[in-house]
């Protein structure tokens, strides 16, 4: 991880010098290369965004609106950034009604990427909220498809892992630490009537993970599948319940895009672990596919799609 951060970040700051050379203003300690990323200061953020060279100010509003106010993840300003990443990749294909594209590629399995959606400009967004799984604060989707059959999207960059769930992180400072904090296991803890911490504050995934996964929600587990492989459950979630709360196998899986050259998504790498349990819990394992975003630049480059972008994408990221 260490080698793998390193050479991106010489990329990243090869990339600052060549592009930047007159907006060194733009950065937050714009000389800074102690084996961090090119930063930029908030007010310029959307400089982390690849736009179109020629593209007129409405056209670079329509792109950054992909991602709502207040939606910017809290490292967007970092080259390092999943999600500006996702915004130059899926956002350009978006704006430019290209997304089609996407429907032709398949998954590492040899699926359908997107199976059988119909994937437009029309209803595909980012940081869709998901509002029916009974969440206190609705988190985001990273990117969606809607329609008769839906996409989850899980965009993944430099992440070390898929994203786990935060019960186990609570510390003795946190204020609900004494009565949401959970040791890993399924089972009931301190206070609570609930096997699951997230259940008793009226979270809903484990009403639906047996319907759609093979575990079972009225025994214990030593270890929760929940606590290393949060993120990619509440996709398959998000996409095979739908908001009248009915559940299909059929009518929806998640994505997850990944680079291929971080060592989390290699052989035994904390993402590909994740990955693969979840897949394998599943019961239709289609419900999960992944594919990396270098195969995806590819196909753009074969199809002549959007050249400009593949070009830039090349530049900063090594794509």
């Amino acid at each position: 991880m260490t080698n793998y951060k390193a050479d991106l970040n010489q990329r990243y700051w090869e990339y600052q010098k060549s592009q930047f050379s007159n907006g060194l203003n733009f950065f937050d300690r714009p000389f800074a290369q102690d084996e961090r990323p090119p930063v930029f200061i908030t007010s310029e953020s959307w400089r982390n965004v690849l736009i179109n060279p020629t593209a007129n100010q409405q056209e670079i509003d329509k792109l950054l609106a992909l991602v709502p106010k207040g939606e910017k993840h809290k490292w967007f300003r970092s080259m390092n950034s999943s999600q500006a990443l996702a915004l130059s990749i899926l956002g350009n294909l978006a704006i430019n009604d290209s997304l089609h594209y996407l429907s032709e590629i398949k998954d590492d399995e040899g699926h359908d990427l997107f199976g059988k959606a119909q994937i437009s400009s029309d209803n595909f967004e980012m940081e869709y909220k998901v509002n029916y799984l009974g969440e206190p604060r609705s988190t985001s989707l990273d990117g969606y498809i809607s329609g008769d059959y839906r996409i989850a999207i899980e965009c993944k960059f430099t992440e070390a892992e898929v994203g786990t769930c935060s019960r186990p992180r609570l510390t003795s400072t946190d204020s609900n630490y004494e009565s949401e904090h959970c040791n890993g296991a399924y089972s009931i803890q301190r206070e609570r009537k609930e096997r699951c911490s997230l259940t008793e504050v009226g979270v809903l995934y484990w009403r639906y993970i047996p319907s759609l996964f093979k575990w079972k929600n009225d025994s214990d587990l030593i270890l929760c599948p929940l606590d290393k492989n949060y993120q990619l459950i509440r996709n398959v979630l998000a996409a095979g319940v739908k908001p009248d709360g009915t559940v299909s196998l059929n009518n929806g899986h998640a994505v997850l895009i990944y680079d291929e050259r971080n060592p989390a998504f290699q052989n035994n790498g904390d993402g590909l672990i994740a990955y693969m349990e979840v897949q394998k819990a599943l019961q239709e394992p289609t419900m999960l596919r992944k594919c990396s975003w270098q195969h995806i630049v590819q196909h753009l480059r074969e199809k002549n799609v959007l050249s400009w972008l593949t070009e830039n994408l090349s530049l900063k990221y090594g794509l």
